[in-house]
This record gives C-alpha cells, structure tokens and sequence, in this order.
C-alpha cells in the first residue's frame, strides 16, 4: 500500500471513530423532554459534524473532477456535454414552468409573509418539470438498454 493510500485509510477510521462517538452520545442522551439542552446540544453537534461532512466530500469529489477534467481531454469533453445537457434541461423547464401561484388550503399565508410570489411558483415549477424530464430520460435508457441487450 502506498504512503497516500495508508494516510486515507487511516483518515477513514477517524471519521468514522469521532461519527460513532457523536452517534453513540447523542442515542445515550435520547430525553422524552423536548427542551432538554443536554439532548438538543448532541443534536446541534451531529448536524453539524454531518454539515462538514457533506461539504468536505462535496469539495473533494468536484476538486478531483476538475482534477481528472484538466488531465484528460476526453474527460472535460465529457464533462462539458454533461453540463450543456444540464443547462438545456434547466432551460427547457423554466421555459414551460407555470408562473401561476397555486391554490390550496393555506396559500394566503404564505403569500401574505412574501414566502410565496410568482418568482418562486416558476422556479418551483421549473424544478418539478425538471425532475419529470430526468426521470423519464432515465426511464427510457433503462428500457432502451434492455430492449437492445436483447438483440445482442
């Protein structure tokens, strides 16, 4: 095993030691009172323990692509079709997205405390359409690749 890999490794198990340890308190101080400070102390300490995580594993995988993008050709090729699909995506969706506010029970609440504006109604529904557009090209590869799998 080479220096880096050993140094990961041993990385690996002290994330993992300290994520038990704050997993392991925060279960031995699980309280029935809401407003128990000692319980909503671990509380606030594993959300930000899993903040930091997410945010260094963001950071590590986007440096390591931008890595491999400026090492190999083919790859930023790659990489730029996938963001021009992306933003066509983005852009078809925000075209089609409504910017009627929807009518349920409630909304004049949400109107009224500026959370819900016409602004907002388009970005969500933009993100919805979105969402139906991935999951249907997601289903179709999936049968598209089954269905010529079989004519292989």
């Amino acid at each position: 095993m080479t220096k880096i890999g050993k140094i990961i490794t041993i990385l690996l198990w002290v994330l993992l030691i300290v994520s038990s340890v704050l997993v392991i308190s925060l279960m031995v101080n699980i309280s029935e009172n809401d407003a128990d400070a000692t319980m909503g102390s671990w509380i606030n300490s594993n959300l930000v323990w899993t903040y930091i995580l997410v945010v260094v594993g963001a950071g590590i995988a986007i440096f390591g692509g931008l890595i491999q993008m400026f090492t190999d050709k083919q790859a930023a090729k790659g990489g730029i079709m996938a963001f021009v699909f992306l933003g066509a995506v983005a852009l078809v969706s925000y075209l089609f997205a409504s910017a009627e506010i929807p009518q349920f029970v409630g909304v004049d609440k949400f109107i009224n405390n500026g959370t819900l504006n016409v602004k907002v109604a388009k970005l969500v529904d933009a993100g919805l359409i979105a969402t139906y557009i991935l999951l249907g090209l997601a289903i179709l590869s999936i049968a598209l690749s089954s269905v010529t799998r079989l004519f292989k």
